[in-house]
């Protein structure tokens, strides 16, 4: 007698579900918010020692290479894994990326600790490491963006800045402390995120958006374009500049006839977008630049040791991380637009404040380093929420993806401007504050930099009205 064979029930994706998925997401981003935490407490720590560590490696000149270099690959690893997100499994990325954090903060540390510290061993560790724990910033958002509820995007975005600045506090005040025994140790801080893998590849979905192949010559054309660039405002050599032109060139060129590009023009012809994210160019171009600026104040101006410096500006960064918390509800209430004016006015005040300020005690340089990170912990989830609001969810990961590359790109050729300025003294002597000699020469750098904030409060009232239209 002829039996039929039982059907084979097919596997149900647990994230084709709405309900399932939001939950599935929850559960995925606290890990991931975890490991994004200790990764930037890493890179924030050697943001405020890097002159400590490239005196100690022999090599005081290039010190700034140290925080370039993987500010360079953040910027390129950030659009890579967010435009990932659109074609590939979030699991592998995950895994690729946890391994590769592993890796960089175990050879940092042996490679340091155990043999005579070396300038391209630490560059070589943290480029490692901030291209792993990147994995985990990227695949937080594409998750929020694709998979959460819409009235949980603007909460987790405003968990995500929470993170970030807490990770900021904990990463001066450790780096501060380290700095005094062994900054090697900085580089163990994120390898414990290893121990997440198992919980990540339980939580995260395994499909690929697309059946299409990854467009390698894409992104190899354009990550090499940001790369040359983001050099050229390190070393002001022209020809890297005309190089890097060059691929843009070639890169516009290349998605017009290439079949199946990884990002098409139509994404660029997106002028809501392209106003929407020339708003992060400007507020986040020097968000890098206060650490090492104030603790060349505190040690050249006020005799302090870098560890009595942090012990002032991790308060700033707790302000941040409180103020990110609460940025959901404040957005919520207030609105988007108005919580990019009012983050944007405090950005302005605490520049401008702690310009006028340096000649007048490290205490209230302080109070307006908060007012300033007060005014970044606010700014991150109504900016981004709307920059994302532009793009469709199909193309959510390129967004994501475009969305940090600039974040972390102009971040980078900021605190190299303003590291090298600052580093070649050019600006001492008189400042339109009053302040003279050294003091003048810092003041200056943070009249610059409150300029940017401004320039960023003119450009978000000119094409506002443009970015909020219905699609």
């Amino acid at each position: 007698m002829k039996t039929n064979p039982k059907p084979v029930s097919a596997k149900v994706d647990p994230f084709s579900d709405p309900e399932t998925s939001n939950k599935m997401a929850i559960r995925a981003l606290i890990p991931l918010l975890i490991t994004f935490i200790l990764g930037t407490l890493c890179l924030q720590g050697f943001n405020l020692v890097y002159t400590q560590v490239g005196a100690d490696v022999g090599a005081p000149m290039q010190a700034s290479l140290i925080t370039a270099f993987p500010s360079i690959v953040l910027g390129i690893v950030c659009f890579i894994y967010g435009s990932l997100g659109d074609f590939v499994s979030l699991k592998k990325l995950v895994v690729l990326g946890l391994i590769t954090l592993f890796v960089g903060s175990i050879f940092g540390f042996v490679a340091n600790f155990y043999f005579t510290p070396n300038l391209w061993t630490v560059i070589i560790a943290r480029v490692l490491q901030t291209a792993g724990e990147q994995v985990a910033g990227s695949v937080f958002l594409v998750i929020a963006t694709k998979y959460l509820k819409e009235e949980l995007k603007v909460i987790f975005f405003g968990l995500f800045t929470a993170g970030y600045q807490l990770s900021a506090s904990i990463g001066v005040f450790s780096a501060g402390l380290l700095s005094a025994i062994a900054w090697q140790y900085l580089f163990l801080v994120p390898a414990v995120t290893i121990l997440f893998l198992p919980l990540l590849l339980h939580s995260l979905p395994d499909k690929s958006s697309t059946g299409d192949k990854i467009d390698a010559a894409g992104f190899t054309i354009f990550g090499v374009a940001v790369a040359i660039l983001t050099l050229f405002f390190t070393y002001m050599n022209w020809w890297m500049l005309a190089v890097a032109l060059v691929l843009f060139c070639v890169f516009a060129i290349y998605i017009n006839k290439a079949k199946n590009p990884f990002i098409t023009p139509e994404f660029f012809k997106n002028t809501r977008w392209v106003l929407a994210i020339s708003l992060i160019l400007v507020f986040y171009s020097v968000n890098y630049c206060i650490s090492p600026i104030f603790n060349a104040i505190g040690t050249t101006m006020y005799g302090m040791t870098t560890t009595k410096v942090s012990h002032y500006i991790v308060w700033a960064f707790v302000v941040a991380a409180i103020v990110g918390i609460s940025s959901g509800a404040i957005v919520g209430k207030i609105g988007k637009q108005a919580g990019i004016y009012t983050a944007g006015t405090l950005m302005t005040i605490g520049w401008f404040g702690a310009a006028f300020s340096v000649e007048s005690g490290f205490l209230q340089l302080t109070i307006f380093a908060c007012v300033f990170y007060a005014g970044c912990g606010l700014m991150y989830s109504p900016v981004v929420s709307t920059v994302l609001g532009t793009v469709p969810k199909e193309e959510s990961g390129r967004g994501v993806g475009m969305n940090d590359l600039i974040m972390n790109v102009t971040a980078s050729i900021g605190i190299s401007i303003i590291g090298s300025l600052m580093g070649a003294n050019t600006l001492a002597g008189s400042s339109f504050t009053g302040a003279t000699g050294d003091a003048a020469s810092y003041a200056n750098l943070m009249l610059i930099c409150g300029c940017t904030a401004v320039l960023g409060l003119i450009v978000f009232t000119l094409f506002r009205r443009h970015i909020y239209r219905a699609k």
